[in-house]
């Protein structure tokens, strides 16, 4: 312009300026799992990464296309299967309205609440042993804690309450609990769980620890034919009991399923299954286990159902389905021929650790043209606690002797260094020979 009044040129041509600022935008998921569940709670985080001091609003894109704007770079929602897909976050400055750059991440909801699974070994134990309990998680991710229950039976249904075992009411870091002194039949259940507030699996199936002896078979052996009437009575303390089993390729069932409950004595008129059974009471009682097969052949072994006590007599039998054994009879023990003669039953006068094992019999019929086999079943043999603590007794009667005799040498030592130089060197060269060559036990 110039001049007055003031002379205007026209106006220039426009001119674009393009400005670049250098912010960027990235999404975080928290906590950021391998596997997130129906009912968990997450945090999507937004960071605008160059964007300085200054205040930002936050624009949120969800899987299904709906918005949702926070003044604080963080959004915390539960999840569904439904929540599965990509979120999206952009900023925008306060001051000038500007729009930073999208960013995203992928969320994977699974609607299967996951399972539990508890393993304990030894399953079968020694009464006073220590059991070790392990919880996984079907789908294994990060951040589990796990808490650990016994079951307690509920007689007025087929279930099971569970109490907290100590030390897990905030859940444990290890995925192993230990359980100590373990002195009879038990049933314990774990879970896990995460996150604030806690998100918790499944509980896992009831798993068994067997040990005891309460539970009593008639008649006493393994092996029934399935035609068989079985009684099982269950005693202890308790005044009123049920008795379940828990079938090869079946499900945890009641007396009351498969036979008649009479007091405290489950009756059962045919064994049609083989299955583990035991006794518990609503006082959180269980007794021993014992292993009970039904079998449809022609010949069983009849051996006791209890461990056999080592020192004890024990007989082992054949029996037929429709005759009595009258012939000679083969026994084995795992696999190997160990009586074979004019004998019909095998008879173990005292039983030693060694006759533990797998026996089996065999009755050669109709003029020995035919063979008949029985199944195979497993003989337990326990020990006394004499004999476990024997190592003692016999290293405390040698020491003593020992001991008297070192004490018997000294003594005549002194009393023949008064009186012969010579026999007191010969003594004295002996104790100490003695000394030296210590004997330990």
């Amino acid at each position: 312009r110039r001049g007055k009044p003031v002379y205007y040129t026209d106006y220039s041509d426009e001119v674009t300026v393009e400005m670049t600022v250098s912010t960027s935008v990235s999404v975080t998921l928290q906590p950021d799992w391998s596997q997130i569940f129906s009912g968990e709670k997450i945090t999507v985080r937004c960071e605008i990464q160059g964007g300085g001091d200054t205040e930002w609003d936050y624009e949120w894109k969800t899987p299904q296309s709906t918005s949702h704007q926070t003044h604080v770079n963080y959004w915390t929602l539960s999840v569904s299967e439904s929540s599965s897909g990509n979120y999206m976050c952009r900023g925008r400055n306060r001051r000038d309205s500007y729009s930073s750059t999208h960013d995203a991440v992928t969320l994977r909801v699974s609607d299967n609440k996951p399972q539990s699974v508890l393993t304990v070994s030894p399953s079968w134990l020694s009464p006073g042993a220590s059991v070790t309990l392990k919880c996984e998680v079907e789908h294994p991710s990060a951040g589990w804690r796990f808490y650990w229950y016994k079951t307690v039976p509920k007689l007025s249904d087929r279930l099971y309450r569970y109490e907290l075992l100590p030390g897990s009411d905030s859940g444990t870091e290890e995925d192993s609990y230990m359980v100590h002194g373990q002195t009879h039949t038990a049933g314990y259940v774990c879970r896990a769980g995460r996150g604030e507030p806690v998100f918790y699996t499944e509980h896992s199936k009831p798993t068994f620890v067997w040990s005891g002896a309460s539970l009593t078979v008639s008649p006493d052996r393994v092996q029934h034919f399935t035609s068989d009437s079985v009684s099982l009575s269950c005693e202890g303390n308790s005044t009123e009991w049920r008795v379940r089993r828990f079938p090869e390729d079946s499900y945890l069932s009641l007396c009351s399923d498969w036979g008649t409950m009479t007091g405290s004595t489950c009756n059962i008129s045919g064994l049609n299954s083989s299955a583990v059974y035991w006794c518990e009471s609503g006082s959180g009682q269980f007794t021993n286990s014992v292993n009970i097969t039904g079998h449809n052949d022609d010949i069983i072994l009849v051996s006791p159902v209890l461990p056999v006590t080592e020192g004890t007599s024990v007989t082992l039998g054949c029996k037929l389905r429709r005759e009595n054994v009258v012939s000679n009879v083969f026994f084995y023990q795992n696999d190997k021929l160990i009586q074979n003669d004019t004998r019909v039953e095998l008879i173990i006068s005292a039983v030693l650790k060694s006759d533990q094992g797998f026996y089996r019999c065999e009755v050669k019929t109709d003029s020995w043209i035919r063979t008949l086999t029985s199944p195979q079943s497993w003989m337990a043999v326990k020990l006394t606690s004499t004999t476990e603590n024997s190592s003692f007794p016999v290293s405390l009667v040698v020491g003593l002797v020992c001991g008297i005799l070192l004490i018997f040498l000294l003594l005549l030592l002194c009393c023949c260094r008064k009186s012969k130089g010579e026999m007191f060197d010969f003594l004295y060269l002996m104790t100490v020979e003695i000394v030296d060559q210590r004997i330990i036990f």
